[in-house]
């Protein structure tokens, strides 16, 4: 079992790592012509690179859950660069850290696309954060990569959503725990931004109409926030069948700690979250979450010949004792679905790689097989899984088929 308190020191040095690689020359750069410059719009392509950015969170409250992301990404590229790049070029990182900060994002962003001239950006966990830089993508015409489940309402020309949207995650977590557990109240628990905010009016929506059930409880608490004792108060007087809970990044640490130091028994206590990964229970302890329900689209406990590589590849870079989630996933997917609509296009002109990318798939990704529509959305199933006390989860439920992304569901905006 593990304890944030030993996990400190482990997660600390993957941070310093990713810190000292972004101030360390540039991962996979060789010598060559000097990078265009003429314009917003020339990308920083010589004869033998190609520039991308990494965009994501290792410092702040977010870092916990961003870290993995940024391991993600690094290693795909690794590996394409390893086997001979895009086109001829090797990939080049520049990355920048948006530190849990929204402004700093949209000022990072800006400076990847505006100033280096980046042929595409991987990046951004939280809504908060794509949202600021969203305008900076279409202002500039650049081209984001974005890793993250998330609440949908939203399809941009400039954005391929390689997460899951929330008619894929939410409203299937919704059905399942009310088909399983005969669920029929709820008590919603969030992080104070969007992403929880939305993602609750779509459940909201979906209890009310479509299982019949009722919302007994909903609270929200500031990014970092880690005081849950009163809420958790309420949620014991109150009963509910399902604590929904959307709370993220270093809260989760507080809030599920506070849950069993109440004695709160998940056993007995259904809780389902849509927000909690590996890398988030690296950081809870799993024997604070154990018997909590997690839907997302992947788990590492997948067992598959793709998904054993990958995790046997991540845990070669990065050591034996990270763990990966869901965002890390879906983030490692991003520079190899880059490059393959790169290679169709036959170049890296942002108009014709995003017009290349509706349709490009991956049959051996590590969650199985995925494409992405002509909505940017990602087609892919989804998977319910306990957590155990190791800090690993056990799949329960696998959606049949792979769920087509619908990013405006009729009756839920």
């Amino acid at each position: 079992m593990r304890s944030r308190d030993r996990n400190d020191s482990h997660f600390h040095l993957r941070r310093r790592l990713l810190l000292g690689l972004a101030a360390s020359p540039l991962l996979g750069a060789l010598p060559g012509r000097p990078l265009a410059q003429a314009g917003a719009g020339a990308l920083a392509v010589t004869d033998k690179e190609v520039s991308v950015g990494i965009l994501h969170s290792i410092s702040g409250t977010m870092a916990m859950s961003e870290t993995g992301a940024t391991q993600g990404e690094r290693l795909a590229i690794e590996q394409i660069n390893a086997g001979g790049g895009i086109l001829g070029r090797q990939i080049k990182i520049i990355q920048e850290d948006g530190a849990s900060d929204w402004p700093t994002f949209a000022e990072k962003a800006r400076k990847l696309v505006v100033n280096d001239h980046c042929a595409a950006v991987f990046g951004c966990v939280t809504s908060a954060s794509r949202k600021a830089v969203l305008p900076v993508f279409e202002q500039y015409n650049g081209l984001l990569y974005y890793p993250t489940y998330y609440e949908g309402l939203e399809q941009s020309k400039n954005v391929i959503y390689t997460g899951q949207e929330a008619t894929q995650q939410t409203l299937v977590a919704l059905d399942w725990v009310t088909k399983e557990k005969g669920a029929k109240t709820f008590f919603m628990v969030g992080s104070d931004y969007i992403w929880p905010r939305t993602t609750n009016k779509i459940a909201t929506k979906h209890i009310a109409n479509v299982t019949k059930g009722s919302i007994v409880g909903e609270e929200y608490f500031p990014l970092g926030h880690t005081q849950f004792n009163s809420v958790i108060n309420k949620i014991k007087l109150k009963k509910p069948d399902v604590i929904f809970a959307t709370v993220v990044g270093g809260s989760n640490v507080a809030f599920y700690k506070q849950i069993k130091a109440a004695g709160i028994d998940l056993k007995k206590q259904t809780l389902i979250t849509v927000s909690v990964t590996e890398d988030d229970v690296d950081g809870i302890g799993g024997e604070n979450i154990a018997d909590a329900y997690s839907c997302m689209k992947y788990f590492q406990s997948i067992k598959t010949p793709a998904n054993e590589k990958f995790v046997a590849d991540f845990k070669k870079r990065w050591g034996d004792k990270t763990v990966i989630g869901d965002v890390t996933q879906a983030a490692y997917l991003s520079p190899f679905l880059w490059k393959t609509a790169v290679e169709k296009a036959g170049t890296f002109d942002v108009d014709k790689v995003i017009a290349a990318s509706p349709g490009i798939e991956m049959k051996d990704a590590p969650e199985g097989y995925v494409k992405i529509h002509e909505n940017h959305h990602l087609w892919a199933k989804t998977r319910v899984a306990r957590a155990r006390a190791d800090g690993q989860f056990d799949v329960v439920y696998e959606s049949p088929e792979l769920i087509e992304p619908d990013p405006f569901p009729k009756g839920y905006q």
